[in-house]
């Protein structure tokens, strides 16, 4: 079941005062060569560097509330944003974080943990093997498992961002959106389908959870091989977003690696932006052409993290 709008409001009011408001700026033809009207969400400047800080901050401060935080903690399992969203709430709450990562996990990411003081844990070759460890931990130890998108609190947090959104253009028509596991869809989906706003979902042709389980009408395991793997690597999709999807206008295309890096760079050349490849891939949709505006069309790009290492950006 995917939280209903109603949580999205009350995940704003839990988190304000604790996120960084998102910054919208209008998107020229050098960032997006398209005719529409497109503004880009720049999320990435947002606390920890992605969107994952939302949802972190609403799951751990609805749980203090409830009593249900304990002394040991939270860990959760994660690619590498998650995490530190994780570390980073945790501290608001005079908590703690074990996080385990995949082997694959950028060093970038890695010493942000550290210099968050969470204890970072090994969890083997893939996203799947660190959640298994982080399970086996949690079951052991009594720490509170958080996960990196299935939850709705996580969900409902990261649907806050559309309502910001919504806020500063408030006659959006579609927002275009990177999609790993599901959860920020989930939640720009929830809150999108409240104020009649389209939602176009992006992956890597090879990162594809959430086309495929559209196509077979449930959650499916799929392979993952993409340079925005890292962050959009997740096997399969969640029922939530596809529980979301059902309820409103959702678009799932996909885009090569090659658009994805192109579009990485664009936002380099064009504007001094070091984003993720994750961050890219919505934005490799309108370059691409996978998805291409209307004349008329009023479009919010989310470019959703920057933990990332610039140094294979040219002209760096």
């Amino acid at each position: 079941m995917h939280p209903s709008y109603a949580d999205v409001t009350a995940a704003a009011d839990r988190i304000s005062g604790q996120i960084r408001p998102v910054v919208m700026a209008r998107a020229d033809a050098d960032t997006v060569p398209v005719d529409g009207q497109v503004w880009l969400a720049l999320e990435h400047m947002q606390h920890t560097g992605s969107f994952k800080a939302r949802g972190a901050a609403n799951f751990t401060l609805a749980h203090r509330e409830q009593g249900q935080l304990p002394k040991v903690g939270v860990t959760i399992a994660s690619g590498g944003n998650a995490g530190v969203a994780c570390a980073w709430a945790t501290r608001l709450v005079d908590s703690a974080a074990t996080v385990f990562l995949p082997d694959s996990a950028p060093v970038v990411k890695v010493n942000r943990l550290k210099a968050l003081g969470a204890q970072v844990l090994s969890g083997g070759a893939s996203y799947a093997d660190a959640a298994a460890d982080c399970q086996r931990y949690a079951d052991v130890t009594g720490a509170l498992r958080s996960h990196a998108y299935d939850d709705p609190y996580i969900a409902a947090g990261a649907g806050t961002l559309l309502d910001e959104i919504a806020d500063q253009l408030p006659n959006l028509d579609t927002v275009v959106v990177s999609v790993g596991g599901g959860g920020l869809l989930t939640g720009i989906t929830v809150a999108a389908n409240h104020h009649g706003v389209r939602v176009v979902a992006v992956e890597p042709e090879n990162c594809r959870a959430f086309n495929a389980a559209l196509e077979a009408g449930h959650p499916v395991d799929v392979e993952i091989d993409s340079v925005a793997a890292d962050s959009l690597g997740a096997r399969r999709a969640t029922a939530m977003a596809l529980s979301a999807a059902a309820e409103g206008e959702v678009r799932s295309v996909l885009v090569s690696d090659a658009d994805i890096i192109a579009a990485r760079q664009s936002l380099w050349d064009t504007r001094r932006l070091a984003v993720e490849h994750a961050a890219a891939t919505a934005l490799a949709a309108l370059h691409s052409g996978a998805y291409v505006p209307a004349h008329d069309e009023r479009t919010a790009v989310i470019v959703c993290g920057a933990n990332t290492d610039p140094s294979d950006l040219v002209g760096n």
